[in-house]
């Protein structure tokens, strides 16, 4: 019997690929299975194989628990107390041992080894399969499509290896066949107990950064960098790249010669339509470059609310809009800048109300007359934070003010500060936002005590509230403040259909 296990664990050992020691485990387990079967009893069983030998010891042994600890097990716990009779040294946790006589690895404890062992091996090969892969995360793979279920895609990656590409990750209306070869990024590997381990993506923006690396030898020469990507996976995609090397265009270093390189991204993505957009450390300037093809007139930026406002030709606004908002999304979302494009006009018109608000601002809150209000807008000033804490020097950088217009401006601006600061104190003490307004979704600190100043302390008053109401707080914008008010009023839908539904 002790040649046989030695055999036996060679053998599946050299057929798996698997360590051996991995399967002398999963024959001390099937014994041990065996021998509970043989006794009858819910007891614990431990079997010791020499890896040398084969042979192999079988005990019986008893979880040791606090003495006052309920017994689950009777058959294989022990308290603390009686096992320290014979063990004096041993702790809760620890067990007592007492060798019983080994089964025989014959036929049935052979059948009871050889499920064990079959689960064991699928075990140590999922997990062959994660270490073998872990380092691979984050970059192409390929393989030969196995099946296709549902949209679902399973690919073969070699040495029995399956990676999984949901329908999701798959671009819409791709034709995919048994046997067909496919590329694909590999976003995720995952030890599970069942299904595939392996994730892989074809619509991820990161597959086509992948992809022009392997047809750009540029960037693996370190003369450019592909920075990002967005896509419409099937339809249309943007990358920005960036020159490391000032001799080289990365933007025709992308595209190649009669436009080969890209041709050939997109003839793997189904035809998607490319951008290749040149870089800028200027978000502006890189927002600009992103709308192409749409050419920009002019743009307005609110760093607080990371947005730009775009003004386009109104002749060229469905273009810069793109079929279905297509052309501003991904520029969105390849440079990070929430991007709202409107005619010239309408930025103009946009631009005159915001002014006519900062110039109120200015005049009433700090007390001067228009001319100077006029000249904090034109400079781009919004806040009155903005005047009390940019750099001295920023303000003496303006034609018209001096050193002491900058002193009494940044003055005014940091007492009418400390006033608000005193004042909203005194109202938090009487007016404190309740538990459920500030542990509600989309609520943070500072906007529940800015709501508190206004009288807003429980979710009950904001859902009484309107979006108008609400935008008078500093940094808030319409679909916020919606966003607010139907949080704070869900408790009064589901309070209508929990009625609606006791009437019926």
């Amino acid at each position: 019997m002790s040649k046989e296990i030695l055999y036996v664990a060679d053998a599946v050992s050299n057929e798996k690929g698997v360590d051996k020691e991995i399967i002398f485990q999963a024959i001390e387990s099937a014994l041990a299975t065996a021998t509970r079967k043989k006794n009858g009893r819910d007891i614990e069983v431990r079997v010791d194989i020499d890896r040398e030998t084969g042979d192999y010891d079988t005990f019986r042994r008893w979880l040791v628990i606090e003495n006052d600890e309920p017994m689950e097990n009777p058959l294989g716990e022990i308290t603390l107390d009686a096992a320290q009779m014979d063990e004096p040294e041993i702790e809760v946790g620890g067990y007592v041992e007492e060798q019983i006589d080994s089964v025989e690895f014959g036929r049935i404890a052979a059948q009871t080894a050889k499920q064990v062992i079959v689960q064991k091996v699928r075990e140590a090969e999922r997990e062959r399969d994660v270490i073998a892969y872990q380092d691979l995360e984050g970059t192409l793979v390929m393989g030969t499509v196995k099946r296709v279920e549902r949209g679902n895609v399973y690919i073969d990656l070699g040495n029995g290896v399956e990676g999984f590409i949901s329908k999701s990750d798959m671009i819409p209306r791709e034709a995919v066949r048994a046997g067909d070869r496919l590329r694909g990024y590999l976003k995720e590997v995952r030890s599970e107990q069942r299904g595939p381990q392996l994730f892989i993506s074809r619509t991820a923006p990161e597959f086509l950064v992948e992809l022009f690396k392997l047809e750009v030898p540029e960037v693996d020469q370190g003369m450019l960098e592909i920075i990002g990507g967005a896509r419409d996976p099937g339809s249309r995609a943007k990358i920005s790249v960036k020159a490391l090397d000032s001799r080289i265009d990365p933007v025709g270093a992308c595209v190649g010669m009669r436009g080969s390189r890209v041709q050939s991204v997109s003839n793997e993505i189904g035809g998607e339509r490319v951008d290749i957009i040149l870089w800028n450390d200027d978000p502006a300037q890189f927002v600009i470059n992103a709308m192409s093809p749409a050419e920009v007139l002019s743009l307005v930026v609110d760093e607080e609310a990371n947005s730009m406002n775009i003004a386009v030709d109104e002749e060229k606004l469905a273009m810069a809009i793109g079929r279905g908002g297509q052309n501003i999304r991904l520029a969105s979302e390849l440079t990070g800048w929430e991007l709202n494009v409107m005619t010239e006009q309408e930025a103009e018109t946009k631009n005159a109300e915001e002014g006519a608000k900062y110039l109120e601002v200015f005049t009433k809150l700090l007390d001067v007359d228009a001319e100077v209000a006029e000249i904090l807008v034109a400079e781009g000033f919004s806040t009155i934070e903005e005047v009390a804490y940019v750099p001295e020097a920023e303000l003496l950088s303006i034609e018209e003010f001096d050193k002491d217009i900058v002193a009494e401006l940044r003055n005014r601006a940091s007492d009418y500060l400390l006033t608000q600061a005193i004042m909203t104190e005194e109202v938090l003490e009487n007016n404190k936002p309740q538990e459920d307004l500030l542990t509600m979704d989309g609520m943070d600190a500072d906007l529940a005590n800015a709501l508190a100043v206004k009288g807003v302390c429980a979710m009950e008053d904001l859902a009484e509230q309107a979006v108008d109401e609400l935008m008078e707080i500093d940094g808030m914008d319409e679909k916020r403040a919606a966003e607010l008010i139907m949080t704070a009023r869900a408790p009064w839908f589901a309070e209508a259909e929990a009625e609606a539904t006791e009437s019926k």
